[in-house]
């Protein structure tokens, strides 16, 4: 059983849960594991325990499933908790993914949004519902004296309702995205900014991936809350065991094959994420054109390989950024390909086996977001990379604190300078690249998920206190 060092039971709390659930033809109620970095970072380590993993329900299956209180599924101890459909749409899309995303990212365009009018009250209304919502379950389910892990933006609210609920429980909270600086958290009406972080300060602790992070989040809340909140670094790792054995499937091998068929022999810079705004698609492709005009003996060497899978498509402007990467991508391959060439190649299939198949294949890994909260790509490039693939990665990514030493660091605003850094990574002498490959893996190494979970668990004793 994973515990903390008081042996005191555990309670999972996410927007999204380890498992989903879909009604079969033949009436059954069937469970698959559930997507994202949460899920494949600790599943392995709570699944088969008595930690209680609790998570909205968001399709018809999990509705289902609430109805049955507390589950085994997949391994898991799971409770889904049912909330009504506009009170999470309002809470989950509107507040969660198109203010506070936008915000903690700094992709709000100042001079137009945001625009707070009258809707906004009852959108931040039905977040603080759901919130509320959450910590009921949670005094329902939670065994006495338990230890409550509140994961991410969705659930900063959590704390202080949980607490009159149940006192006798301790709530950390985790934060998987950056946190915006007070110039930005400010934009935000002052009603909801002083419940955001009153909320957050209820918790015994907060952590975030990176210090910079938390020093932002520290930051806003002495300075637009009067609060001093605790706060810990904890930045969560790949498991190097789950990927390689990703890496080392049948499927793999098969995307291996097939990538392989369409490169050839070419150098190839590879990037893996999703059709995000922050993830700064756009500048790495305009990067590898500049790289092209500047420097010809490029051309028809190598190829850029992008797996981009969608991402939040009901979030107004990602159907906008996603036909600008189109364009983009369009005009170079128009610029500069061959009968026999195609300098860009982009899926944007969410595929996870060809996306571990380019990290095994490629030459130089692009990881330059504009700003991330972790980005784990950085690391399982590390682990499973079979060609001392050189890593050019945006200090702007909460992974960089941690690996800067083994990476070639990526000015993310800057194409000229990224096109000077993917033509350094190209041309690093055999010796260069496997030396810094090898400090790159060995960092990446230093680190599991395991870490990140007792970090949390320590922090509610206050064993990490800073």
């Amino acid at each position: 059983m994973v515990t903390s060092t008081h042996d005191r039971p555990i309670v999972l709390v996410s927007n999204r849960g380890p498992v989903t659930f879909d009604r079969q033809d033949d009436g059954t109620l069937s469970s698959r594991r559930g997507a994202g970095g949460l899920v494949s970072g600790i599943g392995p380590l709570v699944a088969g325990t008595d930690t209680t993993w609790l998570a909205a329900a968001i399709t018809d299956g999990d509705r289902e499933a609430a109805a049955g209180g507390v589950v085994e599924a997949d391994g898991f101890r799971v409770a889904m908790l049912a909330i009504d459909p506009d009170t999470y749409r309002a809470a989950y899309d509107v507040v969660s993914n198109e203010v506070l995303w936008f915000v903690h990212h700094g992709l709000f365009d100042r001079v137009r949004v945001p625009a707070f009018d009258h809707t906004w009250a009852e959108s931040w209304s039905a977040y603080r519902e759901m919130n509320h919502r959450f910590a009921q379950k949670v005094a329902e389910v939670a065994e006495p004296d338990a230890v409550v892990l509140v994961q991410d933006y969705h659930l900063c609210l959590v704390a202080a309702r949980l607490a009159e609920l149940r006192p006798d429980v301790d709530c950390v909270h985790f934060s998987h995205t950056p946190f915006a600086p007070p110039s930005w958290l400010g934009m935000l009406p002052e009603k909801t900014v002083l419940e955001l972080l009153h909320g957050m300060a209820a918790h015994r602790a907060c952590g975030f991936h990176a210090t910079r992070w938390a020093t932002e989040f520290a930051d806003s809340a002495r300075t637009l809350g009067g609060l001093s909140p605790q706060t810990f670094v904890a930045p969560l790792a790949s498991d190097p065991d789950d990927i390689r054995q990703a890496a080392a499937s049948p499927a793999c091998a098969a995307a291996l094959e097939d990538l392989e068929a369409v490169v050839g022999d070419r150098a190839v810079i590879g990037r893996v994420d999703r059709m995000e705004l922050s993830k700064n698609h756009v500048r790495g492709f305009l990067a590898y054109d500049d790289l092209l005009a500047r420097y010809p003996e490029h051309r028809e060497q190598v190829v850029f390989v992008a797996e981009a899978y969608p991402s939040r498509s009901g979030v107004p402007g990602y159907a906008d950024y996603r036909a600008d990467v189109e364009r983009t991508v369009a005009a170079i391959n128009e610029r500069w390909g061959t009968e026999s060439w195609t300098p860009i190649v982009v899926d944007h299939e969410d595929d996870f086996p060809r996306s571990v198949a380019l990290l095994r294949r490629a030459d130089v890994l692009l990881v330059n977001p504009i700003r991330d909260g972790l980005n784990l790509v950085a690391s399982e490039g590390a682990l499973v990379n079979e060609r001392n693939a050189v890593l050019a990665l945006s200090p702007e990514a909460g992974a960089w604190e941690r690996l800067r030493t083994g990476v070639l660091t990526v000015p993310p605003f800057d194409v000229a300078g990224t096109a000077e850094v993917l033509h350094r990574a190209l041309i690093m002498p055999a010796g260069a690249r496997a030396d810094l490959a090898a400090r790159l893996r060995a960092l990446a190494e230093a680190r599991t998920p395991r870490h990140w979970l007792a970090d949390q668990l320590a922090a509610v004793t206050g064993a990490d206190e800073r």
